[in-house]
């Protein structure tokens, strides 16, 4: 039977904070995971409302025995 992959949705302040929760969330390396940007953060005028967080989805990548 064949495993299927992990595959998570994270938000994050940026993209790359994104990616630092999924490796945490599922205790791996960067090079144990597929990322696809969903949505990049987006900032709020001179710091106001309207800022919009990072989505990513992680697939984290199957190992060949």
């Amino acid at each position: 039977m064949a495993k299927q992959a992990k595959n998570i949705e994270v938000e994050g302040a940026t993209v790359e904070d994104a990616i630092n929760k999924a490796m945490t969330l599922l205790s791996v390396k960067r090079n144990e995971i597929v990322v696809k940007v969903v949505c990049e953060e987006k900032k709020g005028l001179f710091g106001m409302e309207g800022a919009k967080l990072a989505k990513i989805n992680v697939i984290l990548k199957t190992k060949n025995k």
